[in-house]
């Protein structure tokens, strides 16, 4: 295998070697408008998926899947303008070998939506419906390479704005249930609790093992996690940032707006179209 791993990566807890976000996927029937928000935020559409309408935006090393094919909008609960943080793709060393452990283990699997010469991309089942892929990219070829096209004309490499990273994804969780997801991310991958959230929901954060990122688990209020409507889900994604002031500040003057409760450390975003939320902190408040 070509390439190099970090020593996190590498090291002994970290038996999947887990080495990041590969991306982060949305679903949406209206990906265009969802597309805007991303590119307000300083996301580039570079590529489009060769057989289905699947779209990639990029940041620097950030990627961002925007699903909006016709199968799976129809198979899902999505509003004609919802938008849903569906899946997130965990770069490992070795994709084969880590979806064989975790099944091992008691995942449950994802059958493969390969259509011909494309790359079939492991996963198994994560919170709702959404999809926990496993993806190597030590190669000379990623699998951006061969399924998709690519924009002419476009920076398939666009910089970064205001330092920008993944920080990781907040997930909602039934207060009955806190544990079973300790156990599934801590037994199945490796994650350990760091600290207790801040805000007015009680919850950890799970620090992956390579450490860098994060899930936080946010508990609801007893009263509301038994509304029948409501499920647990990925709520939102948050991301570091090396100047949160520029940032926020970038983000109003577009449109944005942020919850009372944002600080000179944290901030967040008022939902968007279609209820989507982002998080920012500073880079200094990740590790």
């Amino acid at each position: 295998m070509s390439g190099s791993i970090d020593h996190a990566a590498g090291s002994s807890a970290n038996v999947l070697g887990m080495d990041g976000l590969e991306f982060v996927e949305y679903a949406t029937a209206n990906p265009e408008a969802f597309g805007a928000i991303l590119e307000n935020i300083g996301f580039v559409l570079v590529a489009r998926h060769r057989s289905r309408r699947v779209f990639l935006y990029r940041q620097g090393t950030m990627n961002i899947v925007v699903d909006a094919d016709p199968d799976v909008i129809a198979s899902s609960t999505l509003q004609p303008d919802d938008v849903a943080l569906s899946a997130l793709a965990f770069r490992v060393a070795d994709a084969r070998n880590a979806y064989q452990r975790l099944v091992a283990n008691g995942a449950w699997p994802i059958p493969s939506r390969a259509e011909a010469m494309e790359l079939n991309i492991p996963g198994v089942h994560g919170v709702g419906d959404s999809i926990l892929y496993l993806v190597d990219r030590y190669h000379d070829i990623s699998f951006y390479d061969v399924d998709f096209n690519f924009e002419p004309n476009v920076d398939r490499n666009p910089p970064v704005q205001h330092g920008l990273e993944f920080r990781g994804v907040v997930q909602t969780a039934d207060t009955r249930r806190t544990d079973v997801w300790f156990d599934f991310y801590g037994q199945l991958f490796g994650f350990t609790p760091t600290t207790t959230n801040s805000d007015d929901s009680y919850g950890a954060v799970l620090s992956s093992p390579c450490g860098k990122f994060e899930v936080e688990l946010l508990e609801l209020p007893e009263d509301f996690a038994r509304d029948p409507h409501w499920d647990e889900a990925f709520t939102r994604l948050v991301f570091s940032t090396t100047d949160l002031a520029a940032t926020v500040a970038s983000l109003r003057s577009k449109g944005f707006e942020f919850d009372s409760r944002s600080t000179t450390t944290a901030a967040l975003t008022r939902s968007v179209r279609g209820g989507a939320q982002f998080g920012f902190v500073n880079r200094d408040r990740q590790r």
